[in-house]
């Protein structure tokens, strides 16, 4: 009986040392490998329709090569004073550094590295929202992309919708800002 117990307690501790036995149970399934049907996934030749209260996606198109690709992009983000404030934020954070907080190209660094101002009438109403965006996306000749993940170059921090608000606070707040005051008669 002694002996037993022993035992009982060395086959315990072995398989608990080895973690490979121990995962190898039926329990130990990954939900990835569980049966599933996908939307659009056909089946006996019926469409599967999207679930009753599945969370809803917005397709935005976001998926273009280059600059010239995203020129004819439109903003799905309408204006609207939410979306000028993170633009702002944004604006502030990545692009005021060398655009200046006006957009003027009036920082420090602006006359060193040839950035461009913002507010002149050929950015604000020559060049299209969809090339803004994609000079945000993929960058230009001396700025770094900030929406390319993994292909190096720039922060990478901006997602689609926040590259967006940065063109609505660029074309629709920006130029308003850095104005100077009309004095009153």
């Amino acid at each position: 009986m002694k002996y037993r117990g022993a035992l009982l307690l060395v086959l315990s501790a072995s398989i608990l040392l080895v973690p490979s036995v121990v995962l190898a149970w039926p329990w130990s399934t990954d939900m990835m490998n569980q049966p599933s049907l996908k939307p659009q996934e056909t089946h006996n030749g019926k469409i599967f329709s999207f679930p009753a209260r599945s969370v809803p996606t917005i397709g935005v198109q976001t998926k273009v090569a280059d600059r010239e690709e995203a020129r004819d992009l439109q903003n799905p983000i309408a204006v609207s004073a939410a979306s000028l404030k993170i633009g702002k934020r944004m604006f502030v954070i990545y692009c005021s550094a060398c655009h200046g907080l006006s957009g003027k190209a009036d920082s420090p660094i602006s006359p060193k590295i040839g950035a461009i101002d913002l507010t002149t009438e050929y950015v604000q109403k020559d060049l299209t929202e969809g090339w803004i965006f994609g000079t945000i996306t993929f960058g230009s000749a001396i700025m770094p992309a900030y929406g390319k993940p993994g292909e190096g170059g720039g922060s990478n921090d901006l997602s689609v919708e926040e590259r967006w608000h940065v063109v609505n606070y660029l074309r629709n707040e920006l130029a308003k800002q850095s104005a100077p005051a009309v004095a009153s008669k």
